[in-house]
């Protein structure tokens, strides 16, 4: 292991890197807002990004020196369509945001990784320490030696390197802060010691087997995907190892929009079975078909065999099966409307996908204990005081806690915030924009 580590730890002559000093000066300068603009879509939020950056910069000197370094950025991702259809190999449509981790990076002659974390304690990695752990080491570390095997099983240069890391991706508040950060990490891998030639795709299948084998959790692939391709995009993942990745040309802001994130305060803790339920019970059916996934299995299919199918399965199973084959097509319609620049049809199919999640797969309350339904009230609240028309409210990621999504007017975004504040908290509720960008070198 050790041999296998210490021949793919070149440091790249090639990678070009900016001092201390002078970085710092560039950010806090006018010259950085057109590239911190294409990563935050926002003017007035360039300040704090700013001082976010400069502040960053002072940590990473306090760790490691003042060294010559890059920078690099990884956003958060919202999903869109598509809800509980990529372990199945459907299809979905997702955006990046503007809320990112950043990576102020130096690249070192050494077979070590040395990483700092927020506030938290610095991860050493070294070459004996990339053996999965699941259930012990559910964490950053964990994640870290995951993408490192990644790279290394694929063939890719990895090297040694100090990070100082930190975070905007809001955790727990289904925005993908685990998958942003194995993208970030996968990106400076890439970019530093690969010329930037590993795509971003197979960055986000790598950050998938990060999650999967060493964190332990069992997701499917979009979080990654949307992290590390950037803009708004609609994923085929028939074949996950070689999803199909199309970039819409829409820019919701645009057309006069804020995506709304509203974090309901409702915990994911102990939530495991209920989200591992979800592709089981998917499967159970497929299995009757013959299949191991349900991509493929067809609303006649489900109809004809309804009953042997209730009985063998069970009800919840079949309806989130019907709940795949018919969010399969409102995906498909959600993306021609939006080629079609048809906002109003697209936000049509942003709804029926929203009741079919709460209706039909089930993922908005845990049925053991209705009397807390933070996101059913968040969805109730939404409907009530939105145009049913001119907007659009959902759950977002995996359900049963946590946050909903909605496409609101930006005339009705202040108002919206308001209610949804009063209701879950002061600033619960957040008015994001879908970045171009995925994983990105800023600076360097």
């Amino acid at each position: 292991m050790h041999d296998d580590f210490a021949e793919k730890c070149p440091v790249s002559e090639e990678v070009p890197m900016i001092s201390v000093s002078e970085c710092k000066k560039y950010i806090l300068s006018e010259g950085s807002d057109p590239k911190l603009m294409d990563l935050y879509m926002d003017a007035h939020a360039l300040p704090d990004q700013k001082e976010r950056y400069a502040k960053a910069i002072d940590r990473f000197v306090d760790l490691y020196g003042d060294k010559e370094i890059a920078i690099f950025s990884a956003p958060g991702r919202s999903e869109v369509m598509g809800n509980h259809t990529d372990h199945q190999h459907g299809e979905i449509v997702a955006a990046s945001i503007n809320l990112d981790a950043i990576a102020i990076v130096h690249p070192t002659d050494e077979e070590v990784i040395k990483i700092t974390s927020g506030d938290f304690e610095e991860i050493v990695l070294d070459a004996e320490e990339l053996a999965p752990c699941p259930g012990k080491e559910n964490g950053t570390k964990s994640i870290i030696k995951g993408v490192v095997r990644g790279f290394l099983d694929r063939e890719y240069q990895i090297g040694g390197l100090e990070a100082y890391i930190t975070s905007d991706v809001l955790i727990g508040a289904g925005l993908s802060s685990s998958a942003a950060f194995e993208v970030l990490i996968g990106t400076i891998l890439s970019e530093l010691f690969n010329e930037g030639k590993v795509s971003a795709e197979e960055i986000a299948v790598i950050g998938q087997f990060a999650e999967n084998v060493y964190f332990g959790k069992p997701c499917g692939l979009m979080d990654q995907m949307a992290c590390s391709v950037g803009g708004l995009i609609h994923v085929d993942f028939a074949d996950p190892q070689h999803a199909v990745v199309e970039k819409i040309d829409f820019d919701l802001s645009a057309y006069g929009y804020s995506l709304c994130i509203t974090d309901t305060q409702s915990s994911h803790d102990d939530l495991t079975e209920e989200y591992a339920a979800i592709p089981s019970e998917m499967k159970s059916v497929a299995g009757f078909f013959g299949r191991e996934y349900l991509l493929g299995t067809t609303l006649e299919e489900l109809i004809r065999n309804a009953s042997e199918l209730r009985t063998r399965s069970g009800d919840r199973a079949y309806l989130r099966a019907l709940h795949f084959v018919t969010e399969n097509e409102r995906v498909k319609k959600g993306v021609q409307a939006l080629k079609d620049k048809d906002l109003e049809s697209f936000l049509r199919q942003v709804r029926l996908s929203g009741r079919s999640s709460f209706e039909t797969l089930q993922n908005v309350y845990v049925s053991s204990d209705v009397r807390h339904q933070n996101v059913s009230v968040a969805l109730a609240l939404s409907d009530a005081i939105l145009d049913p028309v001119r907007s659009a409210d959902r759950v977002h990621g995996g359900g049963f806690a946590g946050t909903i999504q909605a496409f609101v007017p930006d005339e009705d975004v202040e108002a919206y915030q308001e209610t949804m504040d009063l209701v879950f908290g002061k600033d619960a509720c957040k008015a994001l924009k879908i970045r171009l960008t995925g994983g990105t070198r800023v600076i360097g």
